[in-house]
C-alpha cells in the first residue's frame, strides 16, 4: 500500500438547492502536508459541526474505490473528488475496522469512523441522487485521528496495523448507522470500539432507556 495523492481544500462558494454556503470539499493534489491533531495544515473544514474535529482529523479513501465508481459513472475522477485529504492506493486484503491504525510517512492513524454522504457530497458531484448512489454502494472510506502528528509526503509506504478481531468493520458501521430499529445488543457492541464521538453520540442515544 501507497499514498498516491495528499489533497488540501481551499474555502470555495457552493449551492445547495436554494442554500448558498462555503465548502472545502474541493480538494487539490500537493506533493507533502504537515498533518497535526487536527488534521492537515492548510487543509479547509466549513461544516465544523459534523467534520473535522480531533476523532474525525483525515478523511481517507482508496484508488480501489476510485477505479469502481469511475466503472459505474462512466467518467475519470481524480484523487480528491470525495473531499478525502489522503487517497491510499488500497485498504488492503481484509476489511477495514474501526481501530485499524495505518503508519503512513511520520504518521499513525486510527481509523474511528465511515464517511456519511451529505447534501454537500451531492452539490459537490453535482447529483441531487448521489448521497443514496453513496449509500447503496456501501463505499465510505474512513475517518481517522491521528495518533502521532507529522509529515506525509506523496509515494510513502503505508503499513496497517489491525485492530483486535473482535471490533465491528466499517461496513458493518456504516449499516447499523441507516438501520431503522437496531438491536440493543449490537449497538452495545459498536461502542466497545473507539469510535469517533459523533459517532458514539448517535449510536448510544439510539439505546434504550
Amino acid at each position: 500500500m501507497r499514498l498516491i495523492s495528499i489533497n488540501l481544500g481551499n474555502p470555495q462558494p457552493l449551492q445547495i438547492g436554494n442554500r448558498a454556503t462555503t465548502t472545502g470539499i474541493y480538494k487539490n493534489p500537493t506533493e507533502a502536508a504537515q498533518i497535526s491533531t487536527l488534521g492537515l495544515v492548510g487543509d479547509h473544514i466549513s461544516d465544523q459541526e459534523h467534520h473535522g474535529g480531533p476523532d474525525q482529523a483525515v478523511y481517507v479513501y482508496s484508488a480501489e474505490d476510485y477505479d469502481w465508481w469511475m466503472e459505474q459513472l462512466g467518467e475519470a475522477l481524480p484523487p480528491g473528488t470525495f473531499g478525502e485529504n489522503l487517497t491510499f492506493s488500497s485498504f488492503g486484503e481484509e476489511p477495514v475496522r474501526i481501530g485499524d491504525r495505518f503508519r503512513v510517512g511520520e504518521v499513525l492513524l486510527e481509523v474511528t469512523a465511515p464517511r456519511i454522504p451529505c447534501s454537500t457530497l451531492a452539490a459537490r458531484m453535482n447529483d441531487p441522487q448521489f448521497v443514496k448512489k453513496f449509500r447503496q454502494a456501501a463505499r465510505p472510506g474512513f475517518y481517522a485521528r491521528v495518533l502521532e502528528a507529522g509529515r506525509v509526503q506523496q509515494g510513502d509506504p503505508i503499513q496497517k496495523i489491525s485492530a483486535p478481531a473482535a471490533f465491528p468493520t466499517l461496513s458493518e458501521v456504516f449499516h447499523l448507522w441507516y438501520d431503522k430499529a437496531p438491536e440493543a445488543a449490537r449497538l452495545r457492541w459498536i461502542l466497545t470500539a473507539p469510535l469517533a464521538e459523533r459517532a458514539r453520540a448517535v449510536f448510544a442515544a439510539r439505546l434504550p432507556l
